[in-house]
Formats: C-alpha cells, sequence, structure tokens
C-alpha cells in the first residue's frame, strides 16, 4: 500500500520541506489586521496553504462565507474569536482548534473587545495568497470591491447571507 492510498489522498506531487523565517516572511494589511502568509499551494504540492492573522481588538474578520473545495482550520494562539459555523456561533480562546468542512457557511471576528491571533490551514490548498493581498488592497481603498466577487470561483471563496452572523454583529454596536 502506498503512502497516499494509506491515508486516502490523491495528491502525488512531491515538493521540498517549507521553512518561512517570521523575519523574512510577506505580509500584508487592513486597517484592523495584519496576515503573515506561510505556505501557499505552490510550495506545498497543493497540500495546504496556511498563514497567520492577528486581529486587533474587536476586529471583523470575514463576513459569512463558504468553500467548496477545502476545509478550513483555525487554530487560535492568542486571544478569543468569535467564529459563526452554519447557524452557530462560538468563542474559540487560546488553544482551541476549529475544522470546517467543504461546503459550510462560517465567519470570523475578534471577540467583542478582544483581539485575536490565529494560525489558518486550507487544505487541500488553494493560491489564497493573492486572495488575501487583495482583500488587503480593497480594505485600505486601494481596490474595487467588485474585484472580490468576481474571484469567488478562483479563490473558492463564496459569500452567503447569514442572519444570525449579521444578528450577531449589529449586537455587538
Amino acid at each position: 500500500m502506498t503512502t497516499n492510498e494509506q491515508y486516502g489522498t490523491s495528491h502525488t506531487a512531491r515538493f521540498e520541506p517549507v521553512l518561512i523565517r517570521a523575519a523574512e516572511a510577506e505580509t500584508t494589511s487592513d486597517p484592523s489586521s495584519v496576515m503573515t502568509l506561510l505556505a501557499d499551494s505552490g510550495s506545498t504540492g497543493g497540500r495546504l496553504t496556511c498563514y497567520r492573522s492577528t486581529f486587533a481588538r474587536g476586529a471583523l474578520g470575514a463576513p459569512a462565507h463558504l468553500h467548496t473545495k477545502a476545509s478550513e482550520l483555525f487554530f487560535v494562539i492568542d486571544g478569543s474569536l468569535r467564529v459563526l459555523v452554519g447557524e452557530e456561533i462560538t468563542v474559540l480562546e487560546a488553544g482551541d482548534f476549529l475544522v470546517v468542512p467543504p461546503d459550510t457557511p462560517h465567519a470570523f471576528a475578534a471577540a467583542p473587545g478582544a483581539t485575536a491571533d490565529v494560525l489558518f490551514v486550507f487544505t487541500p490548498g488553494a493560491g489564497r495568497f493573492d486572495y488575501l493581498r487583495l482583500l488587503g488592497r480593497v480594505m485600505r481603498g486601494e481596490a474595487d470591491p467588485q474585484e472580490i466577487k468576481d474571484s469567488s470561483e478562483r479563490f473558492d471563496n463564496h459569500y452567503v447571507d447569514s442572519p444570525v452572523w449579521r444578528e450577531a454583529l449589529a449586537a455587538r454596536n
């Protein structure tokens, strides 16, 4: 039995070990968060994409959306992250880990009054770094928000309406 058969994966692309030194990592930012780009799918044989986001106190993260091809993993390094999964909202604290499967609506923001430092992993990987760079440009007013909408298939990021999330965000104001 091959390793791919053993673990039920179809990935066959080989890749070299990936080492990103903190001082050399690319970052992108918007007014309320900094994203440190760690490993994109091109460097991992398509297996994963990984980045770290640090959110300012009470910062909004991502509106309700889903991914059709990838699972998204959250690991809270520090602080508190409020997360919508399906129709339920929960708060993840430092050390908490969450996996959101494909086709599951989800959203996230720093918990009210809190900061959050979160490691994100997508598997299988997708070329998300260009999306994060675009998102930063849009949030800073340097690009048209329509570019985000036009990129949903390319980046497997599909925005959805969530009355539960809208109510939660309205209640925090």
